[in-house]
């Protein structure tokens, strides 16, 4: 039987439907006249990249190609083999098939490094093929934490032992192993896109867990014994008492990761096996970004925009903890901060340090709570007042004062809606005349996750998803394909990557305000305001969904 002639790289080329036959024969020529191979020739004229190149010469040579960037990659098998030996033959193991380690090489033809793979792994090993950028990148990403986090851990476990002395807790928190491993976890975090970071002690180990776009997701268990020395490291970081474990305690703290200094939140609270810990990962960047990067539609920001425009009242934006509602305010603040404006803000805490503004962090060991800052701030001639949030009757006086009195009054409250807002304030037994009058404008808003563009998958949505979604009846025929999440290595298998905000904005119009006065319910108020055009949480998410951002899972798992 004759053996099969292997396929020449550009008919591959064509039959992949890379490139034309016209781009092939320049190419040809291009190649003829000079020392560079074809395959080279073809990505230096732009017809092809160097992906394409990769998967075609696998092809050629038999093997499989794989895209790192779309491939979920198991940790504990990138783990199997030292980041050294990694970098040193562009290699990785990720993941098993057929009782096989599956190794991505950017040269599958070396010998050498498969022979030592197996002896080190003491694997069979099955290689496939993949580009040299996508395996470095996977190396810095895997070799990290599969590697450094585990290795640390492993060896402050088995340096500390658990001790309660503090002349023991003192030694653990200068303890290099422990130093390190508390730079690797927040080196990860900051690879992985994390917010926050949990340390969770549990009856026989410490859970590490990390929230990515909202989301908690668990990354590694460690022994129990490296509790006391992971925690007071922190503690000391954070300017805290590390002697004392019985009481919350909060603090911040610097870090740099690479070249970037990042500030963090760290609270501790204390459990039954112990202190938890939660760092809140502060991106400045946050504080920078422009109103229109948020996610609000485009006649929802002209209405929010009228209100912001004004030289006073008050503006509330609402939701739960975590919705996004600081970031909306801030960056309303660097709309509105100019050199002849005064603009004072009293938080709790001060997350983001605004340049221009005067920000004060309330006290109240010191007395310094938001109504007293907020009585000092109005004697300081204020132009433009933020309040971190209104938790009671006497700050809610204060602030509608400030706003009935010439100032720009910007607060956050924690209602479900933007109606809602209203009946709150009169339930902390503000006068309804005074709400009516001094309440411009109220922003409810939510975060729903973005779908990842790589892997993200279209479908035609049937009727009855889209009435069940909430879609009016009339509209269900526009709806010709909607999106849903599907999962690759670039969004960490969760099929979304990043956030963008829900808005429900609602002007406080003359009708509106003869409805506070009257004491209607949310209800009420709320028929009237979608009368007058205000688009809601749902309709908003639902706008997104069909635009192909979001999912229709998602608008119901942060939607009512």
């Amino acid at each position: 039987m004759t053996k099969r002639k292997p396929k020449q790289l550009g008919q591959i080329l064509l039959e992949q439907g890379h490139i034309t036959d016209e781009q092939l024969e320049n190419a040809l020529a291009e190649h003829k006249s000079t020392a560079r191979s074809l395959g080279r020739t073809l990505i230096d004229l732009g017809y092809i990249k160097e992906r394409d190149l990769v998967a075609a010469l696998a092809e050629q040579v038999g093997l499989e190609f794989v895209d790192l960037s779309e491939y979920q990659i198991d940790p504990l098998a990138a783990s199997l083999l030292p980041e050294q030996l990694a970098k040193r033959y562009r290699a990785l193991p990720i993941g098993e098939r057929d009782g096989k380690l599956l190794v991505a090489m950017s040269d599958p033809a070396n010998v050498f490094a498969l022979d030592d793979i197996r002896s080190i792994t003491n694997r069979d090993v099955q290689p496939i093929v993949a580009t040299a950028s996508d395996v470095e990148q996977a190396i810095a990403k895997f070799g990290g934490m599969g590697d450094q986090v585990e290795a640390l851990a492993s060896e402050a476990s088995s340096k500390l032992e658990a001790e309660d002395g503090p002349g023991d807790v003192e030694a653990a928190v200068e303890d290099a192993p422990i130093v390190k491993l508390v730079q690797a976890i927040m080196t990860q975090a900051v690879a992985d896109r994390a917010s926050d970071v949990h340390i969770e002690p549990h009856e026989r180990d410490v859970r590490i867990r990390f929230r990515v776009d909202g989301v908690l997701h668990e990354v590694m268990h460690s022994q129990k014994n490296i509790q006391n020395g992971l925690t007071s490291r922190l503690k000391v970081m954070a300017d805290l008492n590390i002697a004392e474990r019985r009481v919350p305690q909060d603090g911040r703290m610097s870090i740099k990761v690479g070249k970037k200094v990042l500030d963090i939140r760290l609270a501790t609270l204390p459990t039954v096996f112990g202190e938890k810990v939660v760092l809140r990962i502060l991106d400045k960047t946050q504080a920078l970004l422009q109103l229109s990067d948020l996610g609000f539609e485009e006649e929802a920001f002209k209405r929010y925009q009228v209100s912001f425009r004004k030289p006073y009242g008050a503006i509330l934006v609402t939701g739960p903890t975590g919705s996004g509602k600081s970031t909306t305010l801030y960056a309303t603040l660097n709309i509105l901060n100019e050199i002849d404006r005064n603009l004072i803000t009293v938080e709790d805490p001060v997350e983001y340090r605004l340049p221009g503004v005067n920000q004060i962090q309330v006290n109240t060991k010191a007395g310094l709570t938001f109504a007293s800052a907020l009585r000092s701030i109005l004697r300081a001639d204020p132009d433009i007042v933020l309040i971190g949030e209104i938790r009671d009757r006497e700050t809610a006086m204060i602030a509608v004062e400030a706003a009935l009195t010439g100032h720009l009054v910007l607060s956050t409250l924690h209602t479900n809606d933007a109606p809602a807002a209203i009946t709150r304030l009169t339930e902390m037994e503000v006068e309804t005349f005074l709400v009516a009058s001094a309440l411009d404008c109220v922003v409810a808003q939510r975060l729903a996750r973005v779908l990842c563009e790589r892997c993200k998958e279209g479908f035609v949505p049937e009727a009855r998803q889209l009435l069940e979604a909430g879609l009016p009846e009339w509209r269900v025929p526009e709806v010709k394909e909607l999106f849903r999440p599907v999962g690759c290595s670039a969004c960490s298998n969760t099929g979304y990557r990043g956030r963008m905000g829900l808005y429900e904005v609602m002007p406080v119009t003359e009708e509106i305000e003869r409805l506070t006065v009257e004491r209607a319910s949310s209800d009420q108020i709320r028929a009237v305001a979608i009368e007058q055009g205000m688009s809601t949480l749902r309709d908003d998410g639902l706008a997104k969904a069909i635009r192909g951002s979001t999912s229709l899972e998602e608008i119901a798992r942060v939607v009512k």
